[in-house]
C-alpha cells in the first residue's frame, strides 16, 4: 500500500492541476477509435500539431481499416512525409490496418490485452485509446508523464510499465484517464525537461523537485508556454 501522506499530496498535486488546467484533454483530433489509434501511432516523434494538420488528408484517403490496409504505398508515404520517419510509419499504419480487417472485423478492439497485441501498439498508445476513445480508464505514461511524476516524488521508477502501476495505486481508477491529461499538459506548459519555469508552476508547494528551473516569477513567466508544442 502507498504512503498515505503521498497519496494525499499526489491527490492534491492532481486537483490543482485539473483546476490550472479545466480543458486538459488530448491535444490529437480525431473522430472515432481508429482515427485515434493510427494518429496516435503517428504521433511518435513529432507533434500532435503536426500530425492534426496531416489527419483530414490521410483519413480523406483512407477513412477506414479496409481502405488503410490497401493503400498504394507511395501515395501514403507522400501523406505521412511531413512527420518524419515516413517509411516506418507507412509500414506501420499498412499492419495495423491489415491486422484491424483480419483479426477484428475492422473494429478497433476495447480491450488492453488486445489492443497491445496489434502491429506498433503498446500500453502507451493502448491506454490513449482506451481512456479517449473508449472512457476506459488508463493511465499515459509518455515522457511527459514520467518526467513530472519522478519530480513529484510520485516514483522513482523509470520503466513506463512500473511507473504505470506505481502512479495507478496513488489514485482511483476513475481519475486515470483526466490524470494523465493534467500531468501531460503541465508538462508541455510549464514544467519542461530542460528548463522548467518553477517560479510560476502552481503546484510548486508541494514538488520536491521546486528550483531544478528559476524560481523568480517574472523569468520563469517567460518560460511558460500558452500551448503544448508535443
Amino acid at each position: 500500500m502507498p504512503d498515505t501522506a503521498l497519496v494525499r499530496r499526489a491527490r492534491k498535486v492532481d486537483r490543482v492541476l485539473g483546476e490550472t488546467y479545466p480543458d486538459a484533454k488530448c491535444e490529437l483530433d480525431f473522430d472515432d477509435p481508429f482515427q485515434l489509434l493510427v494518429v496516435t501511432v503517428l504521433s511518435a516523434q513529432t507533434t500532435d500539431k503536426r500530425v492534426n494538420k496531416v489527419r483530414p488528408v490521410l483519413f480523406g484517403a483512407y477513412p477506414t481499416p479496409a481502405a488503410m490496409a490497401e493503400a498504394d504505398r507511395a501515395k501514403l508515404e507522400e501523406i505521412v512525409g511531413p512527420l518524419g520517419f515516413f517509411r516506418a510509419k507507412t509500414e506501420s499504419l499498412l499492419k495495423l490496418s491489415a491486422a484491424l480487417v483480419e483479426r477484428y472485423d475492422g473494429e478497433v478492439p476495447g480491450r488492453l490485452d488486445d489492443l497491445v497485441t496489434l502491429p506498433g501498439v503498446g500500453r502507451k498508445t493502448a491506454n490513449v485509446v482506451l481512456g479517449n476513445a473508449f472512457d476506459v480508464p488508463g493511465i499515459t505514461v509518455d515522457t511527459h508523464f514520467g518526467r513530472l511524476v519522478r519530480r513529484f516524488g510520485w516514483t522513482d521508477e523509470t520503466d513506463p510499465v512500473k511507473v504505470e502501476h506505481a502512479v495507478g495505486a496513488l489514485f482511483p481508477k476513475r481519475d486515470w484517464t483526466m490524470l494523465s491529461h493534467h500531468v501531460i499538459w503541465h508538462g508541455r506548459r510549464i514544467c519542461h525537461a530542460r528548463k522548467p519555469a518553477c517560479g510560476a508552476c502552481p503546484v510548486a508547494r508541494w514538488c520536491p523537485a521546486y528550483g531544478e528551473g528559476p524560481t523568480d516569477a517574472a523569468e520563469a513567466a517567460k518560460l511558460v508556454r500558452a500551448e503544448g508544442r508535443a
